[in-house]
């Protein structure tokens, strides 16, 4: 084997060895849909076929974790009436959602619905039939 045919089969293995620790590590995905390939994390309590559903679990936890207020009384975020909305729109499109901000003690609060099938990664399985 050649030294060339030597790295090359390197820079293979360190990608599958990587690509297996992303669908089992906790690292989150750079695209949404993305969070697909981590079966491990998928939830059968977290998995839908009603939009409603979604928008629902989505709205409960943005009313746990309400979003940082400004002191001068100005919207910091758009309204939870504008997410519900937006949601609702593009769920049964299948185009994925992402709510994230700060929250009032400044940590950073991050929620996504992710479509199967997407939309942008349509070569991406299901990880879990709707439960």
């Amino acid at each position: 084997m050649s030294s060339e045919d030597k790295s090359t089969q390197r820079v293979l293995d360190r990608y599958r060895e990587a690509a297996a620790e992303f669908q089992d590590g906790t690292l989150p995905p750079l695209m949404t849909g993305h969070w697909l390939m981590k079966q491990s994390r998928a939830a059968a309590d977290h998995t839908w076929t009603d939009v409603s559903d979604a928008v629902v679990w989505l709205s409960e936890h943005y009313s746990e974790n309400p979003p940082f207020e400004r002191e001068d009384g100005k919207r910091a975020y758009c309204g939870l009436d504008i997410k519900i909305k937006y949601a609702r729109e593009v769920l049964p499109l299948g185009v994925d959602v992402s709510w994230v901000y700060y929250t009032q003690s400044q940590n950073l609060f991050s929620m996504q619905a992710i479509c199967c099938p997407n939309q942008f990664h349509p070569e991406l399985p299901c990880p879990l039939p709707p439960g």
